[in-house]
């Protein structure tokens, strides 16, 4: 991507409140700091990740550095080393450097604090952020001269907490998580003068000490777009040692609150965070809901069996234990965005502060998504495994049209202009068509159409481009639109997906039209070359055409990228390009040819190529989403050993412990890993089925809410067997997929080896 609260295990997806958990429940102890357990021995850096008592537990299996060793030049994830609970909104992340959006790197040094970060991606940054960093003595506040080495070895981090010992200052900063607060602890060696920095960016940041209750109250108004007008974050922090002395410095660009207490050796000091979108108020609210008087070690507890249950709706059995760990792994990954928006007022009632209409709205609210990115395996992830959650994402996307006129393209936390299209098309169309309950289907039609027949003008962060020639012509000319091509697929594509919730919103008429509409692509496609190829006003191709020069018609990609961005119409396809064993021949063509790139509008090697570059799949750019879906066209195809073949080299060539193959991009690289290691895909978001591949494991169980329990079975082979044989409850699969109303009344699907 470049810019352009439950009161039980069971419930962690009980929505908008804090998270809180039977008190029955055994307290979870740190391990001790010589553990050996981790991602690897020979991980990322020397670390280790935050090993828990007992054993078996799905959490010690997650890896939150994998992905963080990545530059704006080359990505292995662009990640963040997340600690938070599911969906929070609030997230804790190392700060290694404060220069730039890549903010911590793994090889640094040392450490700036923890912050409290927004980002869902280095190439939009962050907002409304704070850091916050234990100090002895009298350091500077500035980050690069208040920053302390430490001991990657020692570093111990897992979703539900992390444990460092800064080496400067002979403390051990420890944070724990909850849904919008968090505990820290910070463990003195020595008796003395010690403290807490408070890092605010922008110069109309606030912070003041209230000596009545004993909180620091903060704000900042950070951001880089997305917000609506008179935008803060809001911080409630209170110590449990008697602050002695309180000041802010001003920095250039920044202020820093500087709270100093009386540290005794050994003995620890908690610091409660609080944050809010609402008010200084509801932060302090926040913090006496989730986190109150609680001991630190009870948030941790509470934080770590709430991870629990969501990992465990998958439990997956067999393989190595290096790919049980990149598959939990990529699962808390996925469990991580889009984030809460929404609070609970003095009332008990949901209301968030809207970023489409800058008003406090009732209902929930999520933000942070790229749509994009994520409609290819994340939404249909979510669908299959945690219904429930996404019904109510589903509802603050049709409540951001209501409150702001259109859907949003990227959410980020409001309208923004980023990526191609009006992908959410894809979003509600799957939600239909597998069954999703619990949003107005009826609204986001409405907001689907509008869309889809309304011009608007360009970078609003709504609506799509050219509408006007897309309606004449039937696709979006390259010399009116960059990337022309791409927003024709995306919207012929679109249009089949409206067609499917103008169906369920019962506009059969409006179906009818929107199908028709979406058959487009075809007069994209170039019957001489057989690729999908860009068009101007006249109706003339684009020439010279390249296959490998990227952009032009194209984003983050080429002609090779693009060639089979039909999902919705493969068997259309396969006849376009002379039939099925010719389209199968292009497709090991794409995998097997050199992967060479062109860097045409770019005018420089973008990471996306870098990447593609770097490893040995042709044109195949897994380390991008375009072409997430076309390893299972195989399966369309009649060669479902072929999908096997190359999905399992992906997942085990492009898919480590500590790295990605390119920008995982909250959730979407994640997700097609944990769909694949299951042996389906959802090759077309907007049809109610599931394209077989081949499981990874022996043996996977998917626990819905609903009680319902999917088993998947792979019987008979040795490693690389092929799986040749398919059943669903004991009847014969004979097709390319099974339903997915089948798959979700429970049973056992099983790929067995001849």
């Amino acid at each position: 991507m470049q810019e352009g609260g439950g009161a039980s295990r069971r419930n962690f997806l009980k929505m908008g409140g804090a998270v809180a958990l039977a008190s029955t429940l055994e307290p979870v102890k740190t391990a001790a700091e010589g553990s050996e357990s981790g991602p690897e021995k020979a991980g990322q850096a020397g670390t280790k990740p935050l090993q828990d008592a007992g054993n078996g537990r799905l959490v010690d299996l997650v890896n939150p550095l994998q992905g963080t060793d990545s530059t704006s030049l080359f990505s292995r994830g662009n990640t963040l080393p997340i600690v938070a609970v599911p969906f929070a909104m609030a997230h804790w992340a190392l700060q290694s450097s404060n220069a730039n959006a890549w903010f911590f790197q793994p090889h640094d040094e040392r450490l700036q604090g923890i912050r409290c970060t927004h980002q869902l991606s280095p190439w939009l940054g962050d907002y409304g952020h704070a850091t916050f960093l234990p100090f002895n003595g009298d350091p500077g506040v500035e980050a690069g001269e208040r920053a302390s080495s430490y001991r990657k070895g020692e570093l111990k981090i897992a979703p539900h907490a992390v444990k460092v010992r800064l080496m400067r200052y002979r403390c051990v900063m420890e944070l724990a998580p909850t849904e919008r607060c968090a505990a820290m602890r910070f463990t003195f060696e020595e008796s003395g003068s010690a403290g807490v920095m408070i890092d605010l960016p922008g110069e109309d940041a606030e912070a003041n000490w209230n000596a009545n209750d004993g909180t620091i109250n903060a704000l900042t108004r950070a951001n880089q777009g997305g917000v609506p007008p008179g935008f803060a974050s809001y911080y409630a922090v209170r110590c449990d040692a008697p602050v002695t002395r309180f000041e802010v410095k001003e920095l250039h660009g920044r202020r820093v609150a500087v709270a100093r207490f009386a540290a005794e050796g050994g003995k620890p000091v908690t610091l409660r965070v609080g944050t809010s979108f609402i008010s200084q108020e509801q932060a302090a609210r926040n913090l006496k809901d989730e986190v109150g008087e609680k001991p630190f070690e009870q948030v941790r507890t509470e934080a770590a069996a709430v991870w629990e249950e969501a990992l465990g709706r998958v439990r997956v059995r067999g393989g190595s234990e290096t790919e049980r760990k990149i598959f939990y792994s990529s699962l808390y990954r996925g469990l991580l965005f889009p984030r809460v928006w929404h609070e609970r007022d003095a009332q008990g009632k949901t209301v968030h502060l809207s970023a489409f209409s800058g008003k406090v709205e009732p209902g929930p609210m999520y933000a942070d998504h790229g749509y994009w990115d994520l409609y290819r395996a994340w939404y249909p992830m979510m669908a299959l495994i945690y219904p429930e959650r996404l019904g109510q994402i589903l509802e603050a996307w049709v409540n951001a049209y209501k409150e702001g006129g259109w859907l949003p393209q990227f959410p980020c936390p409001g309208y923004r202009n980023c990526m191609t299209g009006s992908p959410l098309d894809f979003v509600f169309g799957d939600a239909v068509a597998k069954g999703v309950k619990g949003f107005d289907v009826k609204s986001a039609y409405a907001g689907l159409k509008k869309h889809a027949t309304q011009p608007v003008g360009p970078g609003l962060g709504y609506g799509r481009p050219a509408v006007a020639e897309y309606e004449k012509l039937g696709y979006i000319p390259c010399d009116k639109v960059v990337g022309g091509l791409a927003e024709t697929l995306d919207s012929a594509y679109g249009d089949y997906c409206i067609a499917q919730v103008a169906r369920a919103a019962g506009m059969e008429e409006d179906a009818a039209m929107f199908e028709k509409r979406s058959q487009n692509w075809r007069k994209s496609f170039d019957g001489k070359t057989r690729f999908l190829r860009g068009r101007d006003s006249s109706g003339a191709w684009l020439e010279p055409f390249d296959p490998y020069l990227w952009g032009g018609a194209y984003v983050e990609g080429a002609a090779w990228q693009y060639r089979f961005s039909v999902q919705f119409d493969p068997e259309g396809l396969m006849e376009a390009m002379g039939g099925r064993e010719a389209f199968l021949k292009t497709l090991e063509e794409m995998l097997s040819q050199p992967p060479k790139f062109n860097v045409g509008m770019y005018g420089r090697e973008i990471h996306e190529m870098s990447e593609m570059a770097a490893v040995d799949f042709g044109q195949y750019a897994h380390s991008n989403q375009p072409v997430h879906h076309v390893l299972f066209m195989f399966t369309m195809a009649g060669r479902r050993d072929r999908t096997q073949y190359w999905v399992h080299r992906v997942m085990k060539e492009l898919y480590t412990v500590e790295n990605f193959c390119g920008d995982e991009d909250t959730g979407s690289m994640g997700a097609w890993y944990v769909l694949s290691a299951l042996g389906i895909f959802s090759m077309c978001p907007g049809k109610p089925e599931w394209v077989l591949g081949a499981p990874l494991f022996e043996h996977a169980e998917i626990r819905r809410e609903d009680g319902q329990r999917i088993r998947i079975e792979a019987r008979g082979g040795k490693a690389g067997a092929l799986f040749d044989r398919v059943t669903l409850n004991g009847v014969d699969v004979k097709g390319p997929s099974v339903q997915h109303s089948e798959l979700v009344a429970g049973g056992e699907l099983v790929f067995t080896a001849m």
